[in-house]
């Protein structure tokens, strides 16, 4: 569970004065400006919201290298398919893995780049709720090993417009539920975990009480990607006080939300400790079960419903990482 509302989209790259990542810049109220359609005067856009002399050369999948006339001016929105993919063709709930080039429109410099250090950024979902038009329509039908080119004007402190030239090289789709094999040995004393057909949990607290550790227990074993302290997870989950009075679950509202298992630079951490520390380790496909102490949750702070000093407990289902 994140301890504040904040983006669930994971930074691409941390060029020096670059604060906006791939996802974040293509996801809704990102870094540009509130109006996909805004134009700024004199900017190198035709009434369609195409970039005009932007061009790309190399062989397909790989670093494009990248030719424009500076300086020049983009607005919101505008756009340029810099090479057509020869790959399977994106579809409406895929995960895009994109490596990523930033350019300065003004002088042509490169800002941020992910192929150099091969660090491809998956977080991106085509979902036309969390995308802006602009990118959710150039993006879903194109194939991959296409790149496009996207005008960006950052509204944060670095005041950089740029062209985002984004290559798709891979795609993939996200569970729906747990998958993998039924764990035989859980402890007799835990919760016991039922599934709905859908694979919504309920649960029994089979009289559990406060604890004073972590419990982590796996109750489906995924043969997925092992998660480390460096991953966003995606999840849906549901939880649960000891008496057994459910606070919240994503089932209910049927989404998911992506939990970062890593430190921010004050070393952090986005979810609750319990999380954290439950979940590093399990693999994609997984449910694993968290009864987590106040501690390593909320602490002697009240949070909405739940009490200070509560044992949490959750069942959660792991259904892609990045």
């Amino acid at each position: 569970m994140r301890k504040s509302v904040k983006s669930m989209l994971s930074p691409l790259g941390k060029a020096v004065a670059l604060a906006c990542s791939l996802a974040m810049c293509v996801s809704l109220a990102a870094c540009s400006s509130s109006s996909s359609d805004s134009k700024s005067s004199s900017d190198s856009s035709d009434k369609k919201g195409q970039i005009a002399g932007v061009t790309a050369k190399g062989k397909l999948g790989e670093k494009p290298t990248i030719s424009f006339n500076t300086p020049m001016t983009v607005s919101d929105g505008s756009y340029v398919v810099l090479q057509k993919g020869d790959g399977d063709v994106i579809e409406e709930g895929d995960r895009v893995c994109a490596q990523g080039i930033a350019l300065n429109v003004k002088d042509g410099t490169e800002l941020m780049d992910t192929w150099t250090k091969n660090t491809p950024d998956c977080s991106l979902k085509v979902d036309s709720k969390t995308l802006s038009s602009t990118y959710y329509n150039q993006i879903k039908g194109a194939k991959i090993n296409t790149t496009i080119g996207f005008g960006v004007n950052a509204q944060d402190s670095s005041g950089y417009s740029y062209i985002l030239a984004m290559t798709f090289v891979s795609k993939s789709k996200d569970l729906k539920k747990a998958t993998g094999e039924e764990v035989k040995d859980v402890p007799a004393n835990l919760p016991k975990v039922t599934r709905a057909k859908n694979g919504k949990p309920s649960i029994d607290m089979n009289d559990q009480g406060s604890v004073d550790s972590l419990i982590s227990q796996t109750l489906i074993k995924g043969n997925g990607a092992k998660l480390t302290d460096k991953n966003t997870v995606v999840v849906k989950y549901t939880g649960w006080l000891t008496d057994g009075k459910q606070f919240d679950s994503s089932w209910d509202r049927d989404s998911t939300i992506d939990a970062d298992l890593f430190s921010d630079s004050s070393g952090q951490h986005q979810v609750i400790e319990g999380w954290q520390k439950g979940l590093v380790g399990q693999t994609v496909g997984s449910q694993v079960l968290l009864v987590i102490p106040p501690d390593q949750a909320y602490g002697d702070k009240e949070q909405g419903s739940i009490p200070a000093n509560s044992t949490l407990v959750f069942v959660i289902d792991i259904l892609a990482a990045y």
